[in-house]
């Protein structure tokens, strides 16, 4: 007697084996040039997944739900990371971010970081930056950094200053927790006394809150 089997794959499975192309660019934040640099991807946590680009461009297919660590290193410039999750991938058929580089001896800000108003509270979506930040620090060892807090200048000076200091220690209370060494992390406060605008307008307020990394040893 002929039997007829059928076998039902959940809609999970296959998604885990679709291929999602994941590219970028590597570019100098400050003039949006392309950077040769030498770029590393690898699967985490594990990293049982890697390859090495020598390029200003990167490409590479990924298959599953694992996420990507992609780390661009360029002379004269500071070293940094990426983390790409093809969870994210929603109706597109591919992922694209570009890497954006800081040229030695500058700083650079934390753009997705925001604060509850007024207090020293990271929202949850500042999270997958301060991550990538962890992940190059913590593939980096030498690297020392310092977290450099700033206010907008409405208020009381000496609070505004207390709110820049808490912030850059919340931050660095954050790094620590994901293994970045503390002695790693240094801190430093200026409240509103280093203004990038001095319009008087919300968005110019919204600049001038910030903080910005610099990097002292690599």
């Amino acid at each position: 007697m002929l039997r007829l089997v059928l076998f039902f794959v959940p809609l999970s499975v296959v998604a885990q084996v679709k291929e999602i192309p994941i590219s970028g660019k590597v570019i100098n934040l400050a003039t949006g040039k392309a950077v040769k640099a030498r770029i590393t991807y690898k699967s985490i946590p594990t990293g049982s997944i890697s390859g090495t680009f020598y390029d200003s461009v990167f490409n590479f297919p990924v298959f599953g739900t694992a996420k990507y660590q992609i780390t661009a290193q360029a002379e004269g410039f500071i070293p940094r990371s990426i983390i790409m999750d093809p969870r994210e991938i929603g109706s597109r058929t591919a992922l694209t971010r570009n890497i954006e580089l800081t040229q030695e001896g500058n700083t650079f800000r934390l753009t997705h970081l925001n604060f509850a108003q007024g207090k020293a509270i990271i929202e949850p979506a500042s999270y997958e930056e301060l991550d990538e930040l962890a992940a190059l620090m913590n593939d980096n060892k030498k690297i020392v950094i310092q977290l450099e807090g700033h206010s907008d200048n409405l208020g009381r000076a000496d609070l505004n200053q207390k709110l820049s200091e808490d912030r850059v220690e919340a931050v660095k209370k954050y790094l620590v927790g994901k293994g970045v060494a503390k002695d790693r992390v240094k801190t430093k406060a200026f409240g509103g006394t280093q203004p990038v605008s001095t319009e008087k307008t919300e968005e110019a307020r919204a600049l001038n809150r910030r903080v910005e990394i610099r990097v002292l040893k690599d």
